[in-house]
């Protein structure tokens, strides 16, 4: 993958492979090649792969449609085929759209943003078709996600943890655990907004799938269509683990906003009981604090510790029943 700090040029490029005995290997001349992979691609690359090949290349607008008949087209014997990659990004993962075209003959990828599952993509197959090199890369981008949820579900399970440990145990103060609530909040979104993605890229290959092995059963080799029969099986438990972690991720928000509201609760718990308990002394002091001359205590040797001691008492009597009510 390119480093984020990569110059547009350096982002820029395009990748031709030949397919032989061994597999695939990278050649120099376009026009021999069996797969071309456009990255960022510049007029000029656009301009020269569809004079190769014929097709007519994906832009970035066109790949982006969101509607099955822009991201499923046939013309002819060529499939036009666009779904959504993930691009892991400083600001969180964002989607990219991607585009796949495929022929008896080549494959077109075009993508806008790096993508690990192309630039560490390997088919040690021999002589593998065009729709073997698609078949591959579907397999390769599926099983992709299948680790961001395995570890979506990881992250998951350690929120979870942290969580439900911080209602058992009161260390760290009020402090910590606000700032524990936090960052909890901000990891459930960020691992949300993962989620929301990876459902986003599975179902555009889910929908890739079927439609090529229908569209190409002209010239699709024999052996592939167990394989995309199974990848749309694969897709399929994917879908229902998403589904599964979703629900586990909305529960666990769910949990964190009652905390939040448990905190809030206890900080107006506090609040009420000290407005409360400070009504009595008040009143005491009010009372005393009166400029009237024939205030009896006034005329006592003891009446200031009289009057500190009422106010003492007072206090700790709503405290008490406060205590004995288990308020507190």
């Amino acid at each position: 993958m390119l480093p984020d700090h990569a110059t547009e040029r350096e982002r820029t490029m395009l990748h031709a492979y030949a397919s032989d005995t061994n597999g695939l290997r990278t050649i120099d001349d376009p026009a021999n090649a069996v797969w071309i992979d456009l990255l960022n691609p510049t007029p000029e690359e656009v301009a020269a792969t569809a004079h190769i090949t014929g097709f007519i290349v994906p832009t970035e607008a066109s790949a982006s449609e969101i509607e099955s008949s822009s991201r499923l087209v046939t013309r002819g014997d060529t499939v036009y085929l666009t779904m959504p990659l993930i691009h892991r990004t400083d600001d969180g993962p964002k989607g990219v759209p991607a585009g796949f075209v495929l022929s008896p003959t080549h494959l077109l990828t075009v993508r806008f943003a790096p993508s690990p599952v192309f630039d560490s993509f390997k088919l040690p197959n021999p002589a593998p078709t065009s729709a073997h090199i698609l078949t591959a890369l579907l397999e390769a981008i599926v099983d992709r996600q299948a680790d961001a949820l395995e570890f979506v579900a990881h992250e998951l399970d350690t929120i979870s943890h942290r969580i439900f440990a911080m209602g058992v145990s009161q260390q760290g103060g009020r402090k910590k655990e606000d700032a524990t609530l936090r960052r909890t909040l901000g990891e459930i979104g960020r691992l949300g907004d993962l989620i929301s993605h990876i459902r986003d890229t599975l179902v555009g290959a889910g929908r890739i799938g079927p439609y090529v092995e229908i569209a190409t059963a002209a010239h699709l080799p024999p052996d592939l269509p167990p394989r995309l029969k199974t990848l749309h099986q694969d897709i399929a438990s994917l879908n229902d683990f998403d589904t599964h972690l979703n629900d586990k991720l909305q529960f666990l928000l769910d949990a964190t906003m009652g905390f939040i509201n448990i905190a809030q609760n206890n900080v107006m718990k506090v609040m009420t009981i000290a407005s409360v308990v400070g009504i009595p002394p008040v009143l005491v002091a009010g009372i005393y604090g009166m400029n009237f001359k024939n205030i009896p205590e006034y005329e006592w040797s003891y009446g200031y510790a009289y009057g500190l001691g009422l106010i003492l008492l007072t206090t700790l009597i709503p405290l008490a029943a406060f205590r004995w009510r288990k308020w507190i």
